[in-house]
């Protein structure tokens, strides 16, 4: 059984997107979601799909080994990040080399570092006039969305395109995406 442990400190839209899509693969479980933040919607989305949940703060994060402890504890296959806002520690890191995967709203490496996320990103991309953005999924390394891409994909942006309208095209494709390329990874 290949196991995916999902890190998520927001809505969780693409974290149950995961657990739908491997819902009945009798070769791949979602077996637990980490949170960072203990009002996050990904908490009550767990709760729902019956998946175990774990919310940690900073100090169980970067000052201790709790939250790897309770990774290696699972033995994931894969880690998945999917809106999940903070730095990942280079213990996690280096614990599990090529494991980590994100997910970013654009077209790295455009648009990608420490505070570039969600609406943030969009706004820039339609500042600037960009006529293309997308997805990027990718490993994770020490630096903010400088990991190994593993796969991109586009969208058109239009001149009449707002941060709002252009956040519902994204996040079309990493609900198509973001699955599928999980399970090759798993392969």
């Amino acid at each position: 059984m290949k196991k995916i442990i999902i890190f998520a400190s927001g809505s969780g839209s693409n974290a149950e997107r995961i657990a739908t899509f491997f819902k009945d693969d009798k070769n791949t479980q979602v077996s637990l979601i980490l949170s960072n933040n203990p009002k996050a919607g990904v908490l009550e989305r767990a709760k729902r799909l019956q998946i175990p949940s774990i919310v940690f703060d900073r100090q169980a994060f970067y000052h201790s080994e709790i939250v790897l402890d309770i990774i290696q504890s699972q033995n994931p296959d894969l880690i998945i990040l999917a809106g999940f806002l903070w730095k990942f520690p280079e213990n996690i890191i280096k614990n599990f080399p090529n494991k980590i995967i994100n997910i970013h709203p654009s077209l790295l490496p455009k648009y990608g570092g420490k505070g570039m996320y969600g609406g943030f990103v969009h706004q820039l991309v339609i500042e600037n006039k960009e006529t293309e953005s997308g997805i990027t999924i990718h490993y994770v390394n020490e630096n903010y969305d400088e990991g190994t891409i593993i796969f991109q994909t586009k969208t058109e942006v239009s001149v009449n395109d707002t941060p709002e309208t252009l956040a519902e095209k994204i996040h079309r494709l990493e609900y198509e995406h973001f699955p599928k390329v999980i399970s090759s990874l798993l392969k």
